[in-house]
C-alpha cells in the first residue's frame, strides 16, 4: 500500500500550491479508436498498466496508456491487492514485522501503478471521460481502503507487531508506528456498528470531495470573461493580448478570453486600466462555483466533523492535526492569531499609500479589492522605480530553468540535468530530464509541465510517478506542474517574478522526492506530515533571489544582456513590498480552513459568505480591500486537495524555511557543503525518523520565527 492509495481513496490528490488554465487537449492515446473496437482479450494484452513499464526508471508509457485502460487496470489491481492482503490476514504464522508490515509494503504494485498514472492524468489532462472514470472508481477505492483498515484480523496482526516493536531498528519502528497509527485513525478500534457508520461517512466524503474538485475544473472552463473590444484591454502588453486572442480562438470564440487562475486575486488586475472590467474580473473570481460548491463545502465540513466525533475527537481539526507536527488546533490558532494584527496593520499602511495614489491620479473613489493590484503596482513603481513590464524580459522560461534553477541546484548538490526527448510525455509541452549526481550516478527522472490549459488543475504542484524505495529497488520519477500562461505561437515565455519563485518552490518538492534514500515506500520522498512537506519547497524559493543566482539567469531574452545591477537592487529592495496584503490574504484563508474544520458536528451553517465574514471578524481580518487568498467554494486545498485543516502548513513551514536559509547564508550561502548537509539530514530522510530531529540534525537547534518576520518585512 502507498500513500497515493490513501489520498485517492478519499477523493483527493495532493496538490502543493496555486495558479491557472488554457487550451484543451487530451492525453495522447496512440491507438484509441482501434483499442475501443478490439476484443476484451486484446485490450487486456495492450494494457500497459498491468505490468511494470520497460522504460528507464519504470517511467509510465504515456504514449501507450489509453483512457480505456484505466477501469480494467483498476479492477485487476483491486482484486490483486485484495488477494495479497488476504494472504497476509490468513497467514498461519505468528505476526512478525516481515510477514505483516514488510509484506504490506510489497503489495499492490498494479494498483499503485494505475493510481499514480490515473490521478496524475486527472490533475494534468482531465476531460469528461477522465471525470467519469473518477466518479466510478473513487467509491471502489474508498470501499477497498475501508476493507483493509477496518479488518479486525489484519489490525490484530499489526497490533501484535506494534507491541513488540522495541526489538526493531529505528526505521523499522517508524514503519510499524506508521501502520498502527493509520489503522487506529481509520477506525480499527471502533465497534462493528461504528465501523459501518465510518464506511458510510467515508463513501459520502469521497463522493463529495470528488464532486467539489470536478466543479472547480468545470468553473475554470465556464467562469471566463470574453472581451470583444480590444480597447477594454488597455494596459496589457501586445503579447498578453495576443495570448488572450489565442485562448479565445482555441475555445471557438471571437475576441479575447480571460480565464481565471486558482486564487482570488487575478494577475491581469495589475495591468488592466479599465476599472469596470477589473471589477467584473474580480467578482467573477470571488463568486465562482458558489451555487455548486457552496452547499458541498457545508456538507463536507459537517461530515468531517461527524467522522472526527465518531473517532473520539472534538472536531475535524483536532483529528487532522493529530498526526502533524502542530499536534493541536490551539498551536495553529496561536501562530496565526499572533501574526494577524501585524499583517493587518501593515496592510492598512499599504492601503493608505494606495488610496493616496488613487487621489493623485484623479480618482475620487474608495479603494476596493479590484483596485489594489493596479494601484499597488503604481505605488511600487513610484517607491522603488520598479516596473513589472521592465522585469519580465529578463525572465525567459528556458533561461530561468537552465541558467537559474538548474545552475543553483548544481552549485548546491552537484547534480546535472540531461534532457530526455526520447521519453514519452502526456503533452507536447512537457519536458523530461534525467538527473545525475556529480559522479554521473543516476538519481532519477524529472518531468516539467509548464503551461496552463483547459483540463489541467489550477495552481502548481509536485507528485511522484514512481516513489523511491530500496525495498523495491526503485529510483524516483517525479514531476512538477506549473500554470504559466502559454504565449502566442512563436512568442517567448516571459515569466513574472512570482512565476520564477514558484518554479524554484516546486523543484524544492522535486528534490525532496528525488534525493530520497529510504527503504520503505510508505516512508519515502515527500511522505511526511503536511506541516513539514512545504519546508523543502519554501526553502528552495530563496535561492531564486540570491544575487549570485539571479544575475546568472536574469538575462534579456533579445539582447542577452545581464540584468542591470541597479534593477537587481530594486528587485531586492522591493522584495517585502505588499507583504501586508500577501500575509493578510494568506492568514484569512488559513483561518477560514481552520474554522470550517473546527465546527462541531451539530453546528448550523446556512450561508457560506456570512460564515466567511464571521471568521474574518473573529480574527481581526475584516479589512474590506483584502479578502482570503481562497474563498470556500474554490478552496481546493481545504475541500478537495488533502489539506483540510492543513493550509496553515505553508506558514508553519515558512518558519523552518526562513530559519534554514538564514543559517545557510551564515555558513557561506550557495556552496556544496551547505547543500550536502541539507541533502543528507533532511532531503534524503523522507519520513524515516522524527521530522523535528531531521531539522535539528541540519541546523543544530529548533527553528525560531525571527527570520520569518524579517523575510516578510513585518519587523525591521
Amino acid at each position: 500500500m502507498r500513500k497515493s492509495l490513501l489520498a485517492t481513496a478519499i477523493g483527493a490528490t495532493l496538490v502543493l500550491s496555486a495558479c491557472q488554465d488554457q487550451a484543451k487537449e487530451t492525453p495522447a492515446p496512440a491507438k484509441q479508436e482501434a483499442t475501443q473496437a478490439a476484443p476484451v482479450a486484446e485490450q487486456t494484452a495492450a494494457n500497459v498498466l498491468l505490468s511494470p513499464s520497460p522504460l528507464d526508471y519504470h517511467a509510465p508509457q504515456f504514449d501507450k496508456i489509453n483512457n480505456k485502460d484505466f477501469l480494467p487496470a483498476f479492477e485487476t489491481g483491486l482484486e490483486e491487492h485484495k488477494q495479497q492482503i488476504d494472504s497476509i490476514i490468513n497467514n498461519a504464522d505468528a505476526p512478525s514485522f516481515d510477514n505483516t508490515m514488510v509484506a504490506m509494503e510489497k503489495t499492490g504494485a498494479t494498483l499503485t501503478r494505475t493510481l499514480k498514472a490515473f490521478f496524475s492524468m486527472s490533475a494534468l489532462m482531465s476531460n469528461d471521460e477522465i471525470q467519469d472514470i473518477e466518479g466510478k472508481i473513487v467509491p471502489k477505492l474508498t470501499e477497498h481502503t475501508d476493507n483493509i483498515y477496518l479488518n479486525d484480523k489484519l489490525f490484530a496482526r499489526v497490533a501484535a507487531v506494534y507491541a513488540q516493536k522495541d526489538a526493531l531498528n529505528a526505521e523499522d519502528q517508524r514503519l510499524v508506528d506508521h501502520y498502527y497509527n493509520q489503522f487506529v485513525r481509520a477506525g480499527a478500534k471502533l465497534s462493528d456498528a461504528d465501523k459501518n457508520k465510518m464506511r458510510e461517512l467515508n463513501g459520502e466524503l469521497a463522493k463529495l470531495a470528488t464532486e467539489f474538485g470536478q466543479n472547480i475544473l468545470k468553473s475554470f472552463k465556464d467562469d471566463v470573461l470574453l472581451v470583444t473590444d480590444r480597447a477594454q484591454l488597455a494596459g496589457l502588453s501586445d503579447g498578453q493580448i495576443d495570448g488572450l486572442a489565442a485562448a479565445a480562438k482555441a475555445a471557438g470564440k471571437e475576441g479575447y478570453l480571460i480565464s481565471l487562475v486558482n486564487t482570488t486575486r487575478q494577475p491581469l488586475l495589475t495591468s488592466l486600466e479599465n476599472r469596470e472590467l477589473r471589477q467584473k474580473l474580480w467578482e467573477t473570481s470571488a463568486n465562482r462555483a458558489m451555487d455548486t460548491n457552496g452547499p458541498l463545502a457545508i456538507q463536507l465540513a459537517k461530515l468531517r466533523a461527524e467522522k472526527a466525533q465518531l473517532l473520539g475527537f472534538k472536531s475535524w481539526a483536532d483529528y487532522a492535526l493529530g498526526d502533524q507536527m502542530a499536534a493541536k488546533p490551539e498551536a495553529v490558532y496561536g501562530i496565526l492569531d499572533d501574526l494577524a494584527p501585524k499583517a493587518v496593520a501593515r496592510a492598512r499602511a499599504e492601503a493608505a499609500d494606495i488610496q493616496a495614489q488613487i487621489k493623485a491620479t484623479g480618482g475620487d473613489f474608495e479603494l476596493q479589492p479590484w483596485d489594489w493590484a493596479f494601484y499597488a503596482e503604481q505605488v511600487r513603481k513610484a517607491k522603488y522605480d520598479l516596473d513589472e513590464s521592465a522585469i519580465k524580459p529578463y525572465f525567459e522560461f528556458n533561461t530561468v530553468l537552465k541558467d537559474g534553477l538548474f545552475f543553483a541546484m548544481q552549485k548546491l548538490y552537484g547534480i546535472t540535468m540531461k534532457e530526455r526527448k526520447d521519453l514519452p510525455v502526456w503533452n507536447a509541452d512537457v519536458l523530461a530530464f534525467e538527473v545525475f549526481n556529480e559522479d554521473d550516478s543516476p538519481v532519477g527522472l524529472f518531468y516539467l509541465d509548464p503551461y496552463a490549459r483547459v483540463g489541467k488543475n489550477g495552481g502548481a504542484w509536485m507528485d511522484e510517478l514512481v516513489t523511491q524505495s530500496f525495498l523495491e529497488g526503485n529510483k524516483p520519477v517525479v514531476y512538477n506542474a506549473l500554470n504559466i500562461p502559454k504565449p502566442a505561437e512563436g512568442q517567448p515565455t516571459l515569466m513574472t517574478f512570482d512565476e520564477v519563485t514558484t518554479m524554484f518552490h516546486e523543484f524544492g518538492h522535486g528534490i525532496h522526492g528525488l534525493f530520497s534514500q529510504v527503504k520503505y515506500p510508505s516512508l519515502a520522498g515527500t511522505s511526511t506530515a503536511r506541516d513539514f512537506v512545504e519546508f523543502p519547497s519554501q526553502a528552495n524559493e530563496d535561492w531564486a533571489t540570491l544575487p549570485e543566482v539571479l544575475s546568472h539567469y536574469a538575462k534579456h531574452y533579445q539582447t542577452g544582456e545581464t540584468i542591470p545591477a541597479e534593477l537587481l537592487e530594486k528587485i531586492q529592495a522591493a522584495s517585502t513590498f505588499n507583504q501586508g496584503y500577501d500575509t493578510t490574504e494568506y492568514l484569512a484563508a488559513a483561518l477560514l480552513d481552520m474554522e470550517w474544520h473546527s465546527l462541531p458536528a451539530d453546528a448550523k451553517v446556512d450561508d457560506v459568505k456570512a460564515f466567511e465574514a464571521q471568521v474574518r471578524a473573529k480574527h481581526g481580518l475584516d479589512f474590506a480591500p483584502v479578502l482570503p487568498r481562497y474563498q470556500s467554494t474554490y478552496f481546493s486545498h481545504a475541500f478537495a486537495g488533502g489539506y483540510s485543516a492543513g493550509y496553515y502548513a505553508y506558514l508553519w513551514t515558512e518558519v523552518f524555511a526562513a530559519d534554514a536559509f538564514a543559517h545557510s547564508m551564515a555558513q557561506g550561502g550557495l556552496k556544496r557543503e551547505n547543500g550536502d548537509i541539507y541533502r543528507k539530514t533532511v532531503l534524503s530522510m523522507g519520513n524515516s525518523q522524527d521530522l523535528m530531529q531531521d531539522y535539528i540534525n541540519f541546523r543544530g537547534q529548533k527553528p525560531t520565527v525571527d527570520a520569518l518576520l524579517k523575510r516578510r518585512g513585518l519587523v525591521n
